[in-house]
């Protein structure tokens, strides 16, 4: 984002910042953001607002720990307006509420990517928690090394069912594959949103090879 084609001016300083659920889409609150507000998101990849009654940076969280990661930032089309995609750590609302526009219950839509973030947040709580039985915690007894293999495995697989004539069978490699992969980023620490952030940062610098 190019924080200096932003209008501030018109706001007195301020631009108001609209902050929206990255997979519900769910509006959670409007706060407002002077230039160190915004730089400091940016930064820190969290929601630091101005606050107005306070007279300085206010983060988000600061006090309750429900802090608002950021996972994308975009201005309307008269660049005095930010519209923030955020995923909640608890609660936005002061009252407990998920979002600060809680009259009316939302009912978020089905979004069939967002079941990815859950998948992963699984795959944490078996590394965290250890369950007997469990394929996945299999998997992070072994280690890396195990970890790895199987991400190889399943890629020559993926790579070996391309080549024949079933789609369905080749959709189950890929499963297969996606998930062993998730498993190692999460051995290494590693989430879905670092890696759409990249995908999206070569994209924006048009310098994806295979997207030109």
């Amino acid at each position: 984002m190019d924080i200096d084609k932003l209008d501030f001016d018109k706001g007195d300083g301020l631009l108001p910042a609209i902050i929206q659920d990255a997979d519900t889409y769910q509006v959670l609150m409007l706060g407002y953001m002077n230039k160190p507000a915004l730089e400091k998101t940016l930064e820190e990849e969290r929601v630091t607002f101005y606050s107005r009654s306070k007279e300085r940076l206010w983060t988000k969280g600061e006090t309750s720990e429900n802090y608002l990661d950021v996972v994308e930032i975009q201005a309307d089309c008269d660049n005095d307006t930010l519209l923030i995609l955020a995923t909640p750590q608890g609660p936005t609302c002061h009252t407990g509420e998920t979002s600060c526009f809680h009259e009316k219950k939302f009912v978020p839509k089905k979004n069939r990517y967002s079941f990815l973030k859950s998948l992963e947040d699984l795959i944490k709580d078996r590394k965290e928690k250890l369950p007997e039985d469990s394929y996945t915690t299999y998997l992070f007894n072994k280690g890396i090394d195990k970890i790895a293999q199987k991400v190889g495995e399943e890629a020559v697989e993926t790579v070996i069912e391309a080549k024949n004539d079933s789609k369905k069978q080749f959709v189950g490699e890929v499963a297969d594959l996606l998930f062993h992969l998730m498993v190692l980023m999460a051995e290494k620490g590693v989430s879905l949103k670092k890696v759409v952030k990249k995908l999206k940062k070569r994209h924006n610098k048009g310098n994806h090879k295979h997207l030109g």
